[in-house]
């Protein structure tokens, strides 16, 4: 079996430009691909993750990964999926994202001559001039066609600003560009990407000439959707980051060990190494032994992510939680300063927000008095008022604790 068809077992692949032509290419190894990722923030998160496991399965296999950075579509934002226009970044904020991104991509591709390189778009779109682009490249878009894509389709009705009407140009003119300096000659992306995808294989061709089939092909990538058709890697907190920083090794596994039993097997399928035959297994599981396959994905994931002696820390952790043992040494924390302390003593509000248990000060009001979900040592706190001293927070400080699966350390 060739990649290209472990790719659809595992139920990854949406739209391709021309299937025969792609699996060829993918099966021997032919494709020098790219996936970009816009620095939108100083971390990748979850709705990177495909992406990165895309490029570490199809390197794997022979072909080349280049990891283009959005340096430059990055100043402009991504109209895809949003139903607002993005902030714009400063090129401070973004360099900086950049640098957070490639120590992290390190994890999953391996870089170096003849493997897999990683390029700023920024080296080329920057330095543009407009009527030259205008004359270049606008005579090979039609207005009809870009407002007929579905990323423009969204944005329409709240109004779509003439900045991002142009990141379809953008990205189109960046297939353009690595197809000539690196030979590029596949694109892949989210299936929300499609409508851009296709914009920069139509510019090839046009401006190259010649049957678009002999130059370059596209795929998109299945969206990582829960059982309820929303995207996976949101938490009351926000985003699920890979910086463990952001997000720790245990809270990452924590994420994937709880997903819902209609989701375990599509993660596993999508975003894992297990092999097909373990997995087509483990659909036969139900009830409890349906939790063993969420520790699978647990600990696989955030080996991938963090390595495994991590995963085992938070898989111990897990356990020693969960398993009726009280608090364990692994478990996510927060540090509180004395200048987080008013008249010496802190909010239980202020502490879940701190902490990301909850996501605003209302929030936690609500879990504490309506949900009535929140433990302090296995405490029930049920009063929106209740407070902690630095003398209670000091030494090993107390454990919050929401309903059943979610644990963190809080102390001075």
């Amino acid at each position: 079996m060739g990649i290209y068809e472990e790719l659809q077992q595992r139920g990854l692949i949406a739209q391709v430009t021309n299937e025969e032509k792609v699996r060829e290419m993918l099966n021997e190894g032919k494709a020098t691909f790219y996936i970009g990722f816009d620095p939108t923030a100083d971390s990748l998160h979850v709705g990177h993750f495909m992406a990165l496991c895309l490029m570490r399965r199809l390197q794997k296999a022979g072909n080349r990964p280049i990891a283009l950075l959005g340096g430059g579509t990055g100043m402009i934002g991504d109209p895809s999926g949003k139903s607002e226009m993005r902030k714009v970044l400063t090129k401070e904020t973004i360099q900086h994202n950049i640098e957070c991104f490639k120590k992290q991509m390190s994890r999953f591709i391996e870089f170096g001559e003849d493997k897999a390189i990683m390029v700023n778009n920024a080296d080329w779109l920057l330095d543009l001039n407009y009527v030259d682009l205008l004359r270049e490249v606008g005579a090979c878009f039609s207005v009809n066609n870009m407002l007929r894509a579905e990323c423009y389709k969204q944005r329409m009705a709240n109004g779509l600003s003439f900045l991002e009407f142009n990141y379809m140009i953008m990205q189109a003119y960046d297939f353009y560009t690595l197809y000539q300096r690196y030979g590029c000659n596949f694109q892949f992306g989210g299936d929300d990407q499609w409508s851009n995808m296709l914009a920069g294989r139509e510019l090839i061709r046009r401006k190259l000439g010649g049957d678009t089939e002999d130059k370059a092909e596209s795929m998109t990538i299945t969206l990582l959707l829960n059982s309820q058709g929303q995207k996976m890697g949101k938490t009351v907190g926000g985003a699920v980051w890979l910086d463990p920083n952001k997000t720790s090794p245990y809270d990452f596994f924590q994420y994937w060990r709880n997903v819902d039993d209609a989701d375990v097997i599509k993660c596993l399928k999508m975003l894992t190494e297990v092999p097909m035959e373990e997995i087509a297994l483990m659909e036969t599981w139900k009830d409890s032994k349906l939790n063993e396959a969420k520790e699978i994905l647990a600990f696989e994931l955030t080996k991938l992510v963090h390595g495994e002696e991590e995963a085992a820390k938070a898989r111990e952790t897990s356990h020693s939680l969960f398993g009726g043992s009280g608090a364990a040494a692994n478990m996510p924390e927060t540090v509180v300063a004395e200048s987080d302390l008013t008249d010496g003593s802190i909010s239980l509000i202020k502490l879940l927000t701190m902490t990301g248990i909850a996501s605003s000060n209302g929030d936690a009001r609500r879990q504490i008095t309506k949900d009535k979900c929140i433990s302090v040592d296995d405490a029930k706190i049920t009063d929106a008022n209740a407070a902690f001293t630095a003398d209670q927070l000091s030494g090993e400080g107390v454990v919050l604790k929401k309903g059943k699966k979610v644990y963190h350390r809080v102390h001075m």
